[in-house]
């Protein structure tokens, strides 16, 4: 299982009528943190737990404070205050040196704080927006278009104070391509917890036995991959069939799909000729583009070009500059 929220509210969807579960969420920091308000992490009464809200040095006193509010049906608040000699966090090595603010809400079979509506939006691919009441057992989901990356943020209201986190469904990658550099790219996207799909119409290719982690494994380049990818959310495609025509046939029937990325392999000039293929112009199209595919990291091998790749897809979706993480936090 990932540290997707998908993935840990599915094990507590299966499981949430057989334990005690506590949600465990950052509500706010001070300067530098592991994870940001909005982050959460589930606790069930067996002391397991899924997701991290911290670099996992202070997962075990979460876990030890789940125990209080399953017992009280209370939530229970806590502060890691790295910058205090006498502060636990300090005490166990907290490398960031800022402070963590923490809520534990207990769930119950009367109130699961919204999650259920949560985990339905998520399966259905559905954004929205998740409020938390602090310092109270109260938490509801309210399903929407997301517009940016706006981050959580407390909200004052005449009935307390709410975190208010944006929920968007994790990353949905179609990679047009099965031979052996395709491997690791699913495999990569696998481990994040990102949903794949795959399409080849060769036989040869895109083999199933090859792909044990691919979600969906299409043969057909046609109007339906097009319906496909509309219907399914996918928000970003790679070309890399090592075939101009096959890249050039997947760009043609999804030059006006609502992807949000497109990343194509090989240099410059091998994507015009693509382009001329399809009978395409460049600026006929709507989404952001790649070309090179990927980050230059100086991968060569297939390993790290998927790295390089599903990188640089990762900076596109979530707007960010893919300068390195230092360098942001020094600004």
């Amino acid at each position: 299982m990932t540290n997707q929220l998908s993935a840990m509210l599915g094990t507590w969807q299966e499981n949430r009528d057989s334990t005690e579960w506590v949600l465990g969420t950052v509500y706010r920091t001070e300067g530098s943190a592991y994870r940001k308000a909005g982050a959460m992490m589930l606790i069930n009464g067996h002391g397991q737990q899924f997701g991290l809200i911290s670099g996992g040095c202070l997962e075990a006193d979460i876990i030890r404070n789940a125990r209080r509010a399953m017992v009280t049906g209370k939530p229970v608040m806590l502060t890691y205050d790295g910058t205090d000699e006498d502060d636990l966090s300090f005490k166990l090595g907290v490398g960031c040196g800022g402070t963590v603010y923490i809520m534990l809400q207990p769930l119950g079979s009367a109130n699961d704080l919204g999650l259920g509506d949560l985990y339905e939006a998520l399966q259905k691919r559905q954004s929205g927006l998740y409020f938390q009441k602090i310092d109270a057992v109260e938490g509801y989901f309210e399903a929407g278009v997301l517009y940016g990356q706006c981050p959580a943020h407390i909200e004052n209201r005449e009935d307390g104070n709410w975190l208010v986190t944006p929920i968007q469904p994790e990353p949905h990658v179609l990679v047009v391509g099965g031979g052996l550099d395709a491997r690791p790219v699913i495999g990569i996207a696998h481990q994040m917890g990102w949903q794949t799909t795959l399409v080849d119409p060769r036989p040869a290719n895109a083999r199933a036995e090859h792909f044990p982690t691919a979600g969906t494994i299409l043969r057909k380049i046609d109007g339906d991959l097009a319906t496909y990818v509309t219907d399914h959310k996918v928000d970003a495609v790679i070309l890399m069939a090592h075939s101009v025509s096959i890249d050039a046939a997947a760009l043609a029937v999804l030059c006006d799909a609502p992807i949000k990325h497109l990343s194509a392999l090989g240099p410059p000039h091998r994507f015009r000729d693509v382009l001329n293929e399809a009978g395409i112009s460049r600026n006929d199209l709507a989404f952001d583009i790649s070309s090179p595919a990927g980050l230059d990291i100086g991968g060569q091998l297939p390993e790290s070009i998927a790295l390089s790749m599903l990188s640089g897809i990762h900076a596109a979706l979530f707007k960010q500059s893919a300068a390195p993480a230092l360098a942001q936090a020094a600004e």
